[in-house]
């Protein structure tokens, strides 16, 4: 196969409410949306680098410029065997794996529309619907925690995480357990603790959350063994596992029990696919996270989510939590039971609302070989 056209969009669209965490809050989100054309058949991929480098070091300006600059021109050059091969053709270029991720989900919806697949089908998913949580930023108030799990609850979601940052961290999960004696609830602290809060977290541990989210460094394994060796709680590596091997030495180390895999964090379906294997090969749960994508991101994460060892619930939550503008003509519902259906069309299985898209982007810009 060969990419004949390329379309990159900046897309910025308001949040319904700021997203508070412990390195940032968010009241938009600005996204690149990659269209990958060829043969007649379109893909789409979705960037989640966010606007500042609070998260990771890329962004969406970076996200850009790499796309541009380094990945299209390889793109454009290669004929690509199968969907593995995209990761290969951008191995030269270090990092900047959420703008390697943008091309290279594109390039699975495209090779799963020609074989008429659903993507999930093409990643081996087994499941036709996925577990769904839902992530809740810092509140103003533990009364408005309360009322805002309260409701996500009452939404049908299985699994609530919570965000935590110094100072507003041990009071939550106590106030969590309090109100909710029976619920799996979870802490995410997005790197902002040292091993200096050890003590901190034994008391946060007697609340029996069912996992703390990377606590320490993003770039950390051995503090995260320590503290893992001193918590009954299951440790969760996020931002440390940028790849197969990464969750192999974590492993190894015993840094975690549970890992998050965002194939926008590991560059990709292939990579995601290959963090899945290892953990499941050594008896390691995963589950997908999130990064408030729009329709078309959360579209690919649903159909890496069916994948087996996809075993607890993830970050997919409804399309209409986070945006009032849709990009999907079909936008994805909780069911009742806490699922969520996996798309059964071609590809990622949802139509790409292309008009809005063009519509409502900052920058459009199409791409062609030569």
């Amino acid at each position: 196969m060969r990419i004949e056209r390329v379309t990159l969009h900046v897309v910025r669209l308001p949040l319904k409410f700021p997203y508070v965490t412990s390195g940032s809050t968010e009241t938009h989100e600005a996204h690149v949306l990659a269209r990958v054309e060829s043969d007649g058949l379109v893909g789409w991929g979705e960037s989640i680098a966010p606007e500042r480098p609070w998260y990771s070091g890329e962004t969406t300006s970076t996200v850009l410029l790499a796309l541009e600059e380094f990945l299209l021109p390889a793109l454009f050059a290669a004929d690509l065997a199968g969907p593995e091969d995209t990761a290969m053709r951008f191995s030269h270029v270090r990092d900047h794996r959420m703008a390697k991720a943008t091309f290279e989900m594109a390039v699975w919806d495209l090779f799963a529309k020609r074989a008429g697949l659903p993507l999930a089908a093409l990643l081996g998913g087994t499941r036709e619907r996925i577990l769904c949580g839902v992530a809740i930023g810092l509140k103003p108030t533990l009364g408005e925690l309360v009322a805002t799990i309260e409701r996500e609850l009452l939404a049908g979601y299985r699994r609530v995480k919570v965000k935590i940052r110094p100072g507003e961290d041990l009071t939550v999960a106590r106030a969590i357990r309090a109100h909710f004696p029976a619920l799996d609830f979870m802490v995410d602290a997005n790197s902002a603790y040292t091993l200096a809060d050890l003590e901190l977290f034994r008391a946060i541990d007697e609340t029996r959350p069912m996992m703390i989210e990377q606590p320490l460094a993003h770039d950390d394994l051995v503090d995260h063994a320590t503290l893992q060796d001193a918590l009954r709680t299951p440790l969760c590596l996020d931002e440390s596992i940028h790849t197969a091997d990464d969750a192999r030495k974590a492993i190894q180390l015993r840094a975690g029990r549970i890992v998050n895999i965002k194939p926008g964090r590991v560059g990709g379906h292939a990579e995601a696919k290959r963090v899945h294997d290892v953990c499941a090969a050594a008896g390691v749960p995963v589950w997908c996270g999130g990064m408030l994508e729009m329709g078309i991101g959360r579209a690919h994460n649903v159909h890496l989510a069916s994948l087996p060892n996809f075993s607890l619930p993830g970050d997919v939550a409804a399309s209409a939590r986070y945006f009032e503008t849709e990009l999907i003509g079909e936008p994805f519902v909780v069911l009742a039971d806490g699922t969520m259906r996996v798309p059964s069309g071609p590809g990622i299985g949802v139509t790409v609302l292309e008009d809005v898209i063009r519509q409502v982007a900052l920058d459009s810009r199409e791409h062609r070989p030569g």
